[in-house]
């Protein structure tokens, strides 16, 4: 197997679409669409409170760790605002990237990095403000080759098929990957179902019945 570059140039998607989708938490649109939300297992590198939001579109790459080379290409190809999806099939054994690595995407403005498989240098990657860290799991132990694999393809993230240039939302519930295509169709759905969790508060704030604002039977 060699490694594979595909090019990378997302279609632009509008920028009132994404300033409306920024507002939108991950809770409301894995509710409208489950089939997009990345596992939970694919989880926050901070602690609630103290996680940055995640919010930019996807540059993926597909890992066999302990091979790290998709990795080493992506990280230099990386664009300010963009999201590295790492997909390494969930394995753990070796971490697919640290601080040196996770470093330059602070530096050159990326808006994080999600990794389906292990990560290591958590102290220095969670002191760097701004960028948000997701990972299945932490490994101190490093990979080992850099071969083989594919930058810019589609992958599977969290059991979650995620394509070049999709939009990766990421908050302290988790993680959603929408496809540009379905970003205007859902958001007013979304923007609808903030108002009614907004009326639902008021109505529970000014003393009303919870049988009552659920309709109960």
């Amino acid at each position: 197997m060699s490694l594979t570059l595909h090019p990378h140039d997302p279609a632009p998607i509008e920028a009132g679409l994404l300033d409306r989708w920024r507002r939108i938490p991950v809770a409301v649109a894995v509710d409208l669409t489950p089939s997009h939300q990345i596992d939970p297992g694919v989880r926050a590198l901070l602690p609630p409170g103290r996680q940055p939001a995640l919010f930019g579109r996807a540059l993926t790459v597909r890992c066999a760790p302990p091979d790290f080379g998709p990795v080493l290409h992506a990280v230099g190809m990386i664009r300010a605002g963009e999201v590295l999806m790492i997909d390494a099939g969930g394995v753990c054994s070796h971490a697919m990237i640290g601080d040196i690595l996770g470093g330059h995407l602070h530096r050159q403005g990326a808006a994080g990095l999600v990794c389906d498989g292990a990560v290591r240098d958590v102290a220095g990657l969670g002191a760097m403000s701004g960028l948000a860290v997701y990972a299945r799991a932490v490994n101190p132990l490093g990979p080992t080759a850099a071969r083989t694999g594919t930058v810019n393809g589609p992958v599977t993230i969290g059991g979650c098929k995620v394509a070049p240039g999709d939009l990766i939302i990421g908050d302290d519930d988790g993680l959603v990957a929408l496809p540009p295509a379905l970003l205007p169709a859902l958001i007013e759905q979304a923007e609808a179902k903030l108002r009614l969790e907004a009326e639902w508060t008021a109505r529970l704030s000014a003393g009303e019945a919870v049988a009552d604002i659920f309709k109960l039977g």
